[in-house]
């Protein structure tokens, strides 16, 4: 199998990214979902996100327009 990423995505690198977001005090987004919400299940929804980027199932949803 060849790794198309040019470095592995790791849980800690979803964890600071996590991070950085909720000190930015982050926003709904596209999806709706509120940092508040996203909180109330963060373990199953970092783990989630951390799996579709490592396998690269993540697609984006399209960027709001300001």
């Amino acid at each position: 199998m060849k790794e198309t990423k040019s470095q592995p995505i790791t849980k800690r690198m979803v964890w600071e990214a996590y991070e950085q977001v909720r000190d930015n005090r982050g926003s709904a987004e596209v999806d709706g979902i509120s940092i508040a919400q996203y909180e109330s299940n963060l373990a199953n929804n970092l783990y989630q996100l951390w799996n579709r980027l490592a396998s690269g199932s993540y697609f984006p949803p399209a960027v709001k327009q300001v």
